[in-house]
């Protein structure tokens, strides 16, 4: 009786396994919600619970223990390797990120904004391919997140480059992350930093912000002609007012980039928009 309770307890467990390893992750890749439900609102909660931490500290944890300390590419490669093979986060991720890293890199600029710095891993993406001299300001709402972003900076090697406000000077890249609501910072960039205009803004935070701060940004006259915003998720989960604004508006010349939704088969996508004046 005991060895026949066991056996079905262990044949249990091994289809739990299964399930949760290999099927559901392989039957929700090509379903947008799906795999938002699966991987945000099932399997995160259920680690919190188990592990008692959350999914940036166990991130965090991932690259502190596997990662290069001092080598951004390191740190990159080992974040993409713990989304794909041991739990999923919302990055912008390795394939769309190849697409971030060459408007970056078309673009180099002198001064760049980032909505929503997450974990850093976009922050450690473009600032490794940032010229000399460069001011990145990143920023993110959430403390908690800002708090490991921090870390993950650090461990990258950009530890000299973190700052509250940024010293003047022409040998560095100067990356500060500001904790605090968009629509309360940006018509500060002027104030806080002496930014007049960004070259470039990549939009990656909450979605239904995409399109007041973008007009925000253009209010505060922090865009100048040919900057370029590249917003991310566009299609997953989707900005629909936002593409409809910068494809239709005479302010912006627009392209869409087809992808994939980090870490997925689901189709999504970057939207780049030149600002025309």
């Amino acid at each position: 009786m005991l060895l026949s309770f066991l056996a079905l307890c262990c044949g249990g467990a091994a289809v739990l396994y299964v399930l949760y390893s290999w099927l559901i992750p392989a039957a929700v890749q090509y379903n947008a919600w799906l795999a938002l439900l699966w991987h945000d609102a099932i399997v995160e909660r259920a680690l919190n619970i188990l592990t008692r931490s959350t999914r940036p500290q166990r991130l965090l944890r991932a690259v502190q223990k596997k990662a290069i300390k001092g080598d951004p590419q390191s740190v990159i490669s080992t974040i993409d390797y713990f989304c794909r093979h041991s739990e999923w986060a919302m990055n912008v991720g390795d394939e769309k990120g190849a697409i971030l890293d060459s408007v970056v890199c078309e673009v180099s600029p002198s001064t760049a904004l980032e909505l929503g710095t997450y974990c850093g891993y976009s922050t450690v993406r473009i600032a490794r391919l940032l010229p000399p001299g460069t001011k990145l300001i990143t920023l993110e709402f959430n403390p908690d997140y800002a708090a490991v972003a921090r870390q993950i900076i650090e461990y990258s090697g950009l530890q000299d480059k973190v700052r509250v406000l940024w010293t003047d000077g022409v040998n560095h890249i100067y990356i500060c992350l500001v904790e605090g609501a968009s629509g309360d910072l940006i018509p500060k960039m002027q104030e806080l930093f002496g930014i007049k205009t960004f070259d470039f803004v990549f939009l990656d935070h909450w979605k239904d912000r995409y399109l007041p701060d973008t007009k925000l940004l253009e209010e505060c006259q922090l865009l100048r002609k040919g900057s370029i915003l590249l917003a991310d998720n566009v299609i997953c989960p989707g900005t629909p007012d936002y593409l409809e604004y910068v494809r239709n508006s005479p302010r912006y010349e627009s392209k869409y980039f087809k992808s994939h939704l980090e870490y997925t088969k689901v189709e999504d996508g970057l939207e780049k928009s030149v600002f025309l004046g």
